[in-house]
């Protein structure tokens, strides 16, 4: 994969997405393997130090996937309350690539099935 870019994520995120990861349930959904990556990259902080343009989860991000020019807003949640339309997975492959970016980031993406994807973070609204 191309160079990626660093990624923050909480330490409630990255324990409760670690101690999914270890759950049998989860282990072949297709790109498990690079949320792992990411979260083996990621700058872990405590919430309150997590920057308002990061993306967490239950964040609302609107971003671009500059190979198509379309554009998507979503929330990103964890798999019990993904709807795949405006709430998707972190566990999905565009969910674990958004997972701790800021706005202005892209970074390359291979979703399973199909083409390389080159997602850019336009905006991040966080939870309230």
């Amino acid at each position: 994969m191309n160079k990626r870019p660093p990624i923050t994520v909480t330490t409630h995120d990255y324990e409760r997405l670690e101690q999914m990861l270890r759950n049998p349930r989860y282990k072949n959904i297709p790109g498990i393997e690079s949320l792992q990556d990411e979260l083996d990259r990621a700058n872990v902080v405590e919430p309150d130090e997590l920057p308002e343009n990061v993306i967490a989860i239950n964040s609302m991000a609107r971003f671009v996937d500059d190979c198509t020019s379309d554009q998507y807003e979503v929330t990103l949640v964890y798999p019990d309350k993904a709807d795949g339309v405006s709430n998707i997975s972190v566990l999905a492959p565009v969910g674990s690539a958004l997972l701790g970016m800021s706005v202005g980031q892209s970074i390359p993406w291979q979703v399973p099935g199909r083409q390389k994807l080159h997602l850019r973070v336009l905006d991040v609204k966080s939870p309230d």
